[in-house]
């Protein structure tokens, strides 16, 4: 049985749809990750799912059953599901194990767990506003938690966070599912937060899902370039030029590919490669990054070690075949 479930949900605004047909559906346990670019439905998805907004037309149903939205509701949202948007606001002059009580419904011990996953138990006895960013967003979910909810809705958790901050966070959100067996949907814009987090990527654009799917195939076989951009580096190889028939070769297909950095190496000449110059080397600490300029384009290359540098001539490969479009 899914834990969640959205059915047709549309949602028009003054300028047209906000959301236009949303479907999906959600395991228990299940993480998933919504992408896509400012303005394209996240947040109002997100607030629809928690009963916060009225569809105008669609079901949203969680445990099986509907939830309801504000127009239905006295006091908006449902109790099993929280929401944490990017402007939560936190009790000023309590201490923080203050504003944890009033919402607390677990036992002594489930709480103790619950301030460890949320890595605030040396937080407890400080106010909110002796507290940094990443302790104020720790604090924040943990608010939520502590009311026992089943669903866990992240709108930009990571967004203003320093990189300390950010790994934090993301091990904090691992071990919510891990630990305190609480589903989790987030929005994200970094791909480095959701790739290998996520079991099911959703990629929304214009208020429509335009490709929903495991991580792999998001990043490996994007549906268009929009979804290849929102997810790194890439090179498109046309059917149409020079480069397509010189390094796709024999391969079966004649339709565009959209072709990451790793999905190329560098080879000797009499390996049979593309010729190209190398117009610029990035350095990225575990990784190279080689830009190649081969006739109609620049290719990115990404190698372990790099024995080249600006103006070399160089020999580019598809080291793996991508996805056809």
């Amino acid at each position: 049985m899914n834990l969640l479930s959205v059915s047709g949900i549309c949602k028009q605004g003054e300028a047209g749809f906000i959301l236009n047909d949303i479907t999906f559906s959600q395991r228990r346990l299940q993480k998933i990750a919504i992408a896509g670019e400012t303005g394209s439905g996240k947040t109002t998805l997100l607030k629809i799912i928690a009963g916060l907004v009225q569809p105008d037309t669609g079901e949203i149903l969680f445990e099986n059953k509907k939830v309801i939205g504000p127009l239905d509701n006295m006091v908006p949202g449902h109790p099993g599901i929280c929401y944490l948007s990017q402007d939560f606001e936190l009790p000023k002059f309590l201490r923080v194990e203050q504003a944890l009580e009033y919402s607390n419904t677990r036992a002594v011990e489930e709480a103790n767990v619950l301030y460890e996953v949320c890595r605030i138990n040396h937080l407890l006895k400080r106010k909110a506003d002796q507290l940094s960013g990443g302790e104020r967003q720790r604090i924040a979910i943990a608010r939520l938690l502590i009311s026992s909810p089943r669903l866990l809705l992240l709108d930009e958790p990571f967004s203003n966070l320093d990189r300390l901050h950010k790994n934090i966070l993301n091990s904090i959100i691992q071990d919510i599912g891990d630990r305190l067996r609480v589903s989790c949907i987030l929005i994200s814009h970094d791909p480095e937060d959701i790739l290998s987090w996520a079991k099911k990527i959703i990629v929304m654009k214009d208020g429509q899902i335009v490709q929903q799917g495991s991580p792999e195939k998001i990043y490996r076989q994007p549906v268009n370039e929009y979804v290849a951009g929102l997810f790194g580096k890439y090179s498109v190889i046309d059917p149409k030029t020079e480069l397509f028939s010189k390094l796709v070769q024999t391969r079966n297909t004649r339709k565009r590919l959209f072709v990451r950095p790793e999905q190329f190496k560098i080879v000797y000449k009499r390996s049979g490669g593309l010729s190209g110059k190398v117009t610029r080397v990035n350095f990225f600490g575990s990784y190279y990054e080689t830009e190649v300029e081969c006739t109609e384009t620049v290719i990115a290359v990404k190698t372990e070690t790099c024995n080249f540098s600006k103006g070399d001539t160089v020999y580019v490969s598809l080291a793996k075949m991508p996805t056809k479009h």
